[in-house]
């Protein structure tokens, strides 16, 4: 293990630089939090998460995945695609590192996502502990410890220090480059993760009842009243998709300038009343159903396709987010009252 002093950051931030761009969450003039690149100066923000999570980093609100031109009968591929280069993500949370696990199942599996993945393999994931979780955190109720984050580097900070663990072969590379670092005792952080398990189990929904959730749960749950109360209050403003870090739905759209047509990727949301809408219609026509499919596809749909994991990391972002307060623990706990 190793550490450098609060007062040596930028020390650290510099030498992680010097060869990749490095991000970090600092806060923008709302006191709100965003990963951005790190120059000189860059303050490291100190909120427990970021509004929208690290998947920027490989899955990015808008791609140019390509372009084409037309020749009579001959069409030319234009590669859009910027050069492999490496970087490095700071302040990575662990209900976000877990995020990460999600989403590869999605883009890592045949077909592979070459983009996402090409990314994913020049990413150096550093990771920090939550020194004070949030009361809208619920990471814990998917068995996350906000303690020891994973990651290809785990950090926890304390008043003085800032202790650095690697944990694969990308984190002692990167370890090796940075001499600013210096040697620590493991002993030195114990205190530090205990205080965090402890607050984390105080907080109001660490302990939340999945269990009327996961594989198999299709039938008993597709067609409950409570989905039709729920979902009359909710806007469809898709806000909750926006800052999730495991949603992925995207929109393929092409635009023709006259000379070249090129290929966009962009996010999309289920909340969305034309989101898959095809030339016979939408699939969900109604607010209910688009409701509907957004949780069950976090609580049952991916359980059921992935040895049970849920697709809800506990960030407690849509809990902070949402205009009016309608978010996943209120539907898990509704639902998990009906069938009790």
């Amino acid at each position: 293990m190793k550490k450098i002093a609060i007062s040596e950051l930028n020390s650290l931030f510099a030498a992680i630089a010097a060869d990749r761009k490095l991000y970090i969450p600092t806060d923008d003039s709302t006191g709100q939090s965003q990963f951005t690149i790190w120059e000189e100066g860059s303050i490291l923000s100190r909120n427990v998460n970021t509004v929208r999570s690290a998947k920027d980093s490989f899955f990015p609100q808008v791609e140019n995945l390509m372009g084409f031109k037309v020749t009579g009968k001959q069409i030319e591929l234009i590669e859009t695609r910027d050069p492999a280069e490496s970087f490095a993500v700071f302040g990575v949370r662990a209900c976000d590192v877990r995020s990460f696990d999600i989403l590869d199942r999605v883009f890592l599996t045949e077909p592979v996502d070459t983009y996402y993945a090409q990314r994913r393999e020049n990413v150096c994931i550093i990771s920090l502990a939550c020194g004070k979780p949030s009361e809208t955190c619920f990471c814990t109720a998917f068995g996350i410890d906000p303690a020891e984050p994973k990651g290809d580097v785990t950090c926890w900070m304390t008043g003085e220090a800032l202790y650095w663990q690697p944990n694969t072969e990308k984190g002692e590379a990167l370890t090796a480059q940075l001499s600013v670092l210096v040697d620590a005792d493991v002993a030195d952080i114990e205190q530090e993760k205990a205080a965090i398990r402890a607050t984390a189990e105080k907080l109001p929904f660490g302990k939340l009842d999945l269990s009327a959730f996961g594989q198999g749960k299709t039938k008993e749950l597709f067609n409950r009243p409570e989905w039709k109360a729920l979902s009359q209050s909710c806007l469809g403003c898709g806000t909750c998709t926006f800052i999730c870090p495991t949603c992925q739905c995207y929109d393929i759209q092409e635009f023709n300038n006259g000379k070249t047509v090129k290929r966009f990727r962009c996010w999309d949301s289920c909340m969305y009343s034309d989101f898959t809408k095809m030339s016979a219609g939408q699939p969900r026509p109604t607010q209910t159903e688009r409701f509907r499919q957004r949780f069950m596809h976090k609580l049952v749909y991916y359980p059921d396709n992935n040895e049970g994991i849920f697709a809800c990391v506990g960030c407690g972002r849509c809990l902070r987010k949402c205009p009016i307060h309608m978010n996943i623990v209120k539907v898990i706990k509704t639902m998990g009252e009906g069938t009790k």
